[in-house]
């Protein structure tokens, strides 16, 4: 069954700060290449979420400054690999550079239908789940990712 991931987390700075460049410059680099990863399914494109992002009355109008992401993958293994043994891990890993340490690193991951494509919505609303109901089997966070990804 495949899944949607949603992560997010608030910038330290606006972002047209040049502290933000490294991370500006090398967004697009990052997303295109999970696009051509194994298992990738869809991602919500930039300008649809930047439009979220700056939405004033939509799910993330009470998380100014938010840099998100939101993509359907085949199944864990495809998404762990993309996250966990790609460049990507080269930029979370420097994630402290650019967000608020007490807010990032937002993620939560949960099943969807084949052909399904979540909203930012859908994925408040699964991320405030497992905020208030911890990790299910439909709807969990990086930790069971891995572990089912390992398995």
């Amino acid at each position: 069954m495949p899944l949607a991931e949603f992560n997010f987390g608030t910038l330290k700075y606006d972002w047209d700060d040049p502290r933000l460049k490294d991370f500006q410059d090398n967004l697009d680099r990052v997303n295109n290449l999970g696009k051509r990863s194994p298992g990738f399914l869809w991602m919500l494109d930039g300008d649809s979420m930047e439009a979220e992002q700056q939405n004033w009355q939509g799910p993330l109008a009470d998380r100014p400054n938010t840099a998100s992401t939101l993509s359907v993958w085949r199944d864990a293994q495809s998404l762990w690999r993309f996250v966990d043994k790609t460049l990507h891990a080269r930029f979370m890993a420097r994630s402290d550079e650019w967000f608020k340490p007490d807010d990032r690193g937002h993620l939560v991951v949960w099943n969807v239908a084949e052909g399904h494509r979540p909203s930012v919505a859908e994925g408040m609303e699964r991320w405030h789940d497992l905020q208030r109901f911890g990790p299910t089997e439909t709807v969990f966070d990086g930790a069971r990712l891995r572990a089912l990804a390992l398995s």
